[in-house]
C-alpha cells in the first residue's frame, strides 16, 4: 500500500498493519464533558467517504460563535502549548524521504488511536504511545508516523511525523502526512490516544486539544470551523461517535480562545470565595498544587461541600476548569458540581493522575449573579482523598 493511501476504517494499532482491524476497545468514561444537564448524543454511524475536493456539509452549531479571525489578526496572541519533538520522545529515524509542500494546511483532522483507554496519564506513557504508533506505521510500510501530532490521555503533546513541529512553529508550509487520503498535504492530523466510541476523552486530553487546535489555527490562519473528524473525509468510525459528537464544542472553544476573552476569574482554596468545613484539611504535599496549598478530605456519605463562589458578570456561555494535584492514591471519582443559576451538573473527575494543569469541566450557559458556582463533594466511594484546589471560570 502506498504510504499516503491511508484508507483503513479505523485508526487502531492493528488497522495500520496487514493483520486486519481488531475489535474496538471500549473503555470506561473517565470524565463527562458537555453542557450542564446535557448528554452527548452519538451519531448513528460513520459518515460516508467524501471526495478530497468536497468538504463535508456541517450544520451550524447554534451555540458556537461566528468565525473568529486568527489570533494574530484579532490582536490576541495564542500561547504555544508544550510539544515534545521527535528527538525528545525518542523517535526512530524516518525510513525514507518525507515530502513537504509550500502551501499552508487549510484544516485540522481529529483522529483517535482506537487503542486501550489506559489510566496511566504520565509523560512516560505519552512518549511510549508515540513510539508505539511510529512502529505500527513502520510495519505498514510507511516512512514515518502518519499524523503530524499525537496527544496522550494525560494531555501530553508530541510531534508525530518528523519536521511537523518546525513547520508549525514557523507557520509556514506543510509536511505531507499519511493520516487521510486526499487530505495529507492539506490537513494537520492529530491522533488522540484512546477509543472514543462510547467513552468521553479525559479532561486533560480535552483541554490540551483545545489549546493545541487554537495554536494551530493561529499559526496557519485556519478558521475554527475548519476542524473536522477523520470520518468526514474517509469511510471510517474514527474519531469515535462520542469524540465526533464533541467537535461542535471543540470548534466553539477554539473560536473563543482565538477571539480572546474579556472576563475570567480564578478562585483558589485560599480565596475569599472559597468555603469548606473542618473535615477539609490543608496540605502543601504536592508540587502540582495551585498556590500555597490545597484542601483534602476523606469520602463520606454526608452533605459536606467545599464551595467556590464568584460573581458571574452577565448571562452567557462560560467555560469552567479545575486545578488539582494528581496523585496515585487520590480519588478516581471525585464529584465536581457546577451550578449555572438555573440548575446543576455533576462531573466525576479522576484525581489520581493528570493534575497540575487546568482541566475543563465543560462549557455552560450561566445566569448573572453572585453565588456558588462550583462545589467539590465528599460523597463518593472508597477511602481515597478527594481534593479541592482551584477553579477558573471564563466567559466565552
Amino acid at each position: 500500500m502506498h504510504e499516503h493511501d491511508h484508507s483503513s476504517t479505523e485508526c487502531s494499532p492493528d488497522s495500520h498493519t496487514s493483520l486486519g482491524r481488531r475489535e474496538l476497545l471500549r473503555g470506561a468514561v473517565v470524565l463527562g464533558i458537555g453542557a450542564a444537564g446535557a448528554t452527548i448524543a452519538a451519531p448513528a454511524g460513520a459518515a460516508a467517504a467524501r471526495t478530497a475536493d468536497a468538504p463535508p456539509s456541517l450544520a451550524p452549531d447554534p451555540e458556537a460563535p461566528a468565525d473568529a479571525p486568527p489570533g494574530a489578526l484579532a490582536g490576541v496572541e495564542v500561547a504555544a502549548p508544550t510539544i515534545a519533538s521527535c528527538a525528545t520522545w525518542g523517535a526512530a529515524a524516518a525510513r525514507g524521504t518525507i515530502d513537504t509542500v509550500a502551501a499552508n494546511p487549510n484544516k485540522i483532522l481529529i483522529h483517535h488511536t482506537a487503542s486501550a483507554n489506559v489510566t496511566d496519564y504520565s509523560q512516560a506513557a505519552g512518549y511510549q504511545i508515540a513510539r508505539d504508533i511510529q512502529q505500527w506505521h513502520f510495519a505498514n510500510g510507511w516512512v514515518d508516523t502518519g499524523q503530524h501530532l499525537t496527544l496522550s490521555r494525560g494531555g501530553y503533546v508530541m510531534e508525530g511525523r518528523h519536521g511537523s513541529l518546525s513547520r508549525l512553529q514557523n507557520g509556514s508550509g506543510t509536511v505531507v502526512g499519511a493520516h487521510a487520503p486526499g487530505q495529507n498535504s492539506q490537513a494537520i492530523g492529530i491522533e488522540n490516544q484512546g477509543t472514543y466510541t462510547s467513552a468521553t476523552p479525559p479532561a486533560q486530553l480535552w483541554s490540551r486539544l483545545v489549546e493545541l487546535c487554537a495554536y494551530i489555527c493561529d499559526q496557519y490562519g485556519i478558521a475554527p470551523t475548519q476542524i473536522y473528524g477523520h470520518r468526514d473525509y474517509t469511510a471510517t468510525a474514527c474519531p469515535g461517535d462520542v469524540l465526533y459528537s464533541m467537535l461542535p464544542q471543540l470548534r466553539s472553544e477554539v473560536a473563543a480562545a482565538l477571539a480572546g476573552t474579556s472576563w475570567s476569574v480564578i478562585v483558589d482554596n485560599t480565596s475569599a470565595g472559597f468555603s469548606a468545613g473542618s473535615a477539609w484539611l490543608a496540605s502543601s504535599f504536592s508540587g502540582e498544587r495551585y498556590g500555597a496549598d490545597y484542601r483534602y478530605a476523606t469520602p463520606a456519605e454526608v452533605s459536606d461541600l467545599a464551595t467556590y463562589s464568584a460573581t458571574i458578570p452577565s448571562s452567557g456561555s462560560y467555560r469552567v476548569e479545575a486545578w488539582f494535584p494528581g496523585i496515585a492514591g487520590y480519588n478516581t471519582s471525585t464529584p465536581f458540581i457546577v451550578y449555572t443559576g438555573t440548575g446543576s451538573s455533576t462531573i466525576r473527575v479522576d484525581q489520581s493522575a493528570g493534575g497540575g494543569a487546568w482541566l475543563s469541566l465543560g462549557t455552560y450557559a450561566m445566569t448573572a449573579g453572585t453565588r456558588t458556582v462550583v462545589a467539590v463533594s465528599r460523597w463518593t466511594q472508597g477511602t481515597a482523598y478527594v481534593v479541592a484546589d482551584a477553579i477558573r471560570i471564563t466567559r466565552l
